[in-house]
C-alpha cells in the first residue's frame, strides 16, 4: 500500500530536506543518489537504505529516493481570513485555481506559481486535487516552498484579494482581448486559470476585473491549465513588472536551456 507521508523523486526529495520538511529520506540500496545522501548529512535529516520492493509498494515512481514529509504537507497552510489580513507586496502576484482536479497539474502549476515569484496559490476544497505526494512530486517540491491557501469559495477568497488590492485577471478562452493587447495591470495581480476542460465557473468569471486569452495560432484550441499559467506569467505578468521584455527586475536563467528540475531530472 502506499505510504501518504512518502514523495519521491530527486527534485521534490531535495526542496523536502531544504524546506525543512523531511524527516526522513530513503534510498533504494546501490542507487546512485550521493547528492541527495550529502545533503540530508548537512541538514541533519536520517537516511535509511531500502530495498527496492518495499519503495516500488509505498511510492510509484520513486526513481530510487523517497523523503517522508508530514502527509499533505506544504510551504504553509492559509486560511481564506489570512488572505484579507496578510501584509502583501505592493506587486505581489497571487495565482488562484478554479477547481484544477489534477495532481499533476496542480504540482505544474504550483512550479509556474513558485519559479515567477507568486506570493500565494489558491486553490479549492472541494472537487480540486489535494495537495498530495503525487502534485509535490509533480511540484518538483515547489508545493513546500509557496504558501497554500484551501478555500471553500473561489470567488469569495477572490473578493478577498480585490479588497487587499489586488486585480483579478481571469484565462479565458473566449476573451475579447489577448494577453498582447494591453499590459498587465500595475500593482497586485492574482491570475485566475480554471478547471481542465470547464475553465472558470461562472460566478468566478463574474468576481474578474478582466478576462484575457492567450493567442492560439495553431491548430490546438486550448493549452492545459499549467501551460495556460506558465504563458501568462511569463508573457503577461512579469514582463510588466521587468519594464518590458529584457528590462531589469527578472533575474532569467539561458533561454531554451532545460533548468534543473526539469521532467528528466525528477
Amino acid at each position: 500500500m502506499s505510504d501518504p507521508s512518502l514523495v519521491g523523486g530527486k527534485r521534490a526529495v531535495l526542496e523536502a530536506i531544504r524546506s525543512g520538511d523531511a524527516a526522513e529520506v530513503l534510498i533504494v540500496r546501490g542507487a546512485r543518489r550521493e547528492e541527495i545522501a550529502a545533503a540530508a548529512r548537512r541538514a541533519h535529516v536520517p537516511v535509511r537504505d531500502v530495498d527496492r520492493d518495499e519503495l516500488d509498494v509505498a511510492v510509484p515512481d520513486h526513481r530510487g529516493v523517497a523523503a517522508r514529509v508530514a502527509a499533505g504537507r506544504a510551504a504553509s497552510s492559509l486560511t481564506e481570513r489570512d488572505l484579507a489580513e496578510r501584509a502583501w507586496s505592493d506587486g505581489a502576484i497571487v495565482v488562484v485555481l478554479d477547481g484544477v482536479e489534477d495532481p499533476q497539474n496542480l504540482g505544474a502549476a504550483a512550479r509556474c506559481a513558485e519559479a515567477a515569484g507568486a506570493e500565494v496559490l489558491v486553490t479549492r476544497t472541494h472537487r480540486a486535487a489535494p495537495v498530495s505526494p503525487a502534485a509535490i512530486r509533480a511540484s518538483a517540491g515547489a508545493l513546500l516552498h509557496v504558501p497554500t491557501a484551501r478555500v471553500a469559495n473561489i470567488s469569495r477568497a477572490i473578493d478577498r484579494l480585490r479588497d487587499a488590492g489586488f486585480t483579478a485577471v481571469g484565462l479565458a478562452g473566449e476573451a475579447d482581448r489577448s494577453i498582447y493587447d494591453d499590459p498587465c495591470p500595475e500593482g497586485r495581480v492574482a491570475i485566475v486559470v480554471g478547471a481542465e476542460g470547464a475553465g472558470l465557473s461562472r460566478l468566478v468569471r463574474e468576481r474578474c476585473d478582466l478576462l484575457v486569452s492567450l493567442p492560439m495560432l495553431g491548430h490546438v484550441g486550448s493549452l492545459n491549465a499549467s501551460a495556460s499559467l506558465a504563458a501568462a506569467l511569463y508573457g503577461y505578468v512579469l514582463p510588466a513588472r521587468a519594464g518590458g521584455a529584457g528590462g531589469p527586475g527578472v533575474d532569467s536563467g539561458p533561454a531554451g536551456v532545460a533548468q534543473p528540475g526539469s521532467a528528466t531530472d525528477l
